[in-house]
């Protein structure tokens, strides 16, 4: 089948459409075609931009609840059994899904561009407030905050929860919802786009409720790609208006903002997290997340880089088989600089940056480690 993609545009990461997608493909095989054909239509007006895609798969013929009839036309085309299917076509969507291209957003206007006083993007801090509250708007009006809110209903008078209150157990901080961005300091900005983090869960499921105009339920919540959906938007949300955090993805402070580091930190980040051991991997964690956490002090640095040093310790043994004497000075660092031992005699006058330094050495020398150790499992 050739699959024309050119009219689609992507709201979503690529590598979610296609998980969430081949999750619709396998269940189909075990639910009805009504079923199936439910999700995926949700799931395409959810992760694409307008509605052309979705007029596009709802024209096509579901094959899988096709009961043959002598009299149905045979010419193909769209809705005709010789044409392409429901299923035929989600697949090559599903399979094609890192050559859609995002929606852009448009060109700055006229206002935007005359702009004062504004960052690189045209924004200010009080605009991405404002952003924010449109984001986690969207997030509301789609199912997201339906398994932690609840929603009304013409037909259940049941009592929902305060959605302030879930909010102020949380966070500390009443009387929060509706959210007025007017209103928030720095703090409560940052707390907010971490509270949210947690309460999001995306609805795989959802089912019109015509009588009173009472409008879509939901239901099959999972929480795991609704996350990474809010942080790919809240991370470009605050990339875009210069402000240097972002939400982690991986770690013991997932879902936490964290300061934004290169490519290729980012991504030594990941490697000692995911190629640890077990029997390190908490303290891995726990050290990235006292290093690069939003509120990160010089005494959490030194923390970070005594658990790391203490995981290099237990490994001098390799370190010095592989390296030799030079393996010494990896622990003259800790043992002669006020970080790990705190004696009279060692020196404390450096700057913050020099415990940068010492940090990603660390964690980079913990990784090496790691890919040795690996290496010996397989000679």
């Amino acid at each position: 089948m050739s699959l024309d993609l050119s009219n689609y545009e992507l709201l979503w990461p690529a590598e979610l459409l296609a998980s969430e997608g081949e999750r619709i493909l396998r269940a189909s095989d075990r639910t009805s075609g009504s079923s199936w054909v439910d999700r995926a239509t949700w799931l395409i007006t959810e992760a694409l931009a307008g509605t052309t895609a979705v007029a596009d798969f709802e024209e096509l013929l579901d094959r899988d609840a096709f009961v043959d009839d002598p009299w149905s036309p045979t010419t193909p085309g769209w809705g005709s059994r010789a044409g392409t299917g429901k299923r035929e076509w989600f697949t090559g969507l599903i399979n094609r899904a890192g050559e859609l291209r995002h929606a852009a957003a448009p060109r700055p206007y006229w206002s935007q561009r005359r702009g004062n006083g504004l960052s690189h993007d045209g924004s200010t801090l009080r605009d991405t407030r404002r952003d924010f509250a449109r984001l986690v708007g969207e997030f509301e009006d789609k199912g997201y905050l339906v398994e932690v809110f609840g929603k009304e209903c013409v037909d259940d008078h049941s009592e929902l929860p305060d959605a302030s209150e879930v909010i102020d157990r949380r966070l500390g901080i009443p009387h929060l919802w509706p959210l007025a961005p007017e209103t928030w300091d720095e703090d409560t900005f940052f707390g907010l786009i971490e509270v949210f983090h947690d309460l999001v869960s995306r609805p795989r499921i959802r089912r019109n409720h015509p009588y009173g105009g009472c409008g879509w339920h939901y239901s099959e919540f999972h929480n795991g790609p609704a996350r990474v959906l809010y942080r790919w938007k809240v991370n470009q949300l605050l990339r875009e208006a210069g402000i240097e955090y972002e939400l982690a993805a991986e770690g013991e402070d997932l879902g936490r903002l964290v300061a934004v580091t290169d490519d290729a930190r980012s991504a030594l980040v990941h490697q000692a997290l995911t190629d640890s051991a077990p029997g390190i991997t908490p303290r891995v964690r726990h050290a990235i997340a006292l290093f690069r956490g939003r509120d990160t002090t010089v005494e959490s640095k030194r923390s970070a880089i005594v658990t790391l040093a203490g995981i290099l310790e237990e490994r001098r043994a390799l370190l010095k088989d592989r390296l030799g004497r030079d393996e010494g000075a990896l622990f003259e660092i800790a043992n002669r600089y006020d970080l790990r031992h705190r004696k009279a005699d060692q020196r404390g006058d450096y700057d913050e940056a020099f415990l940068d330094w010492v940090f990603w050495w660390y964690l980079g020398t913990v990784e090496l480690t790691n890919r040795l150790i690996a290496s010996r499992t397989t000679e």
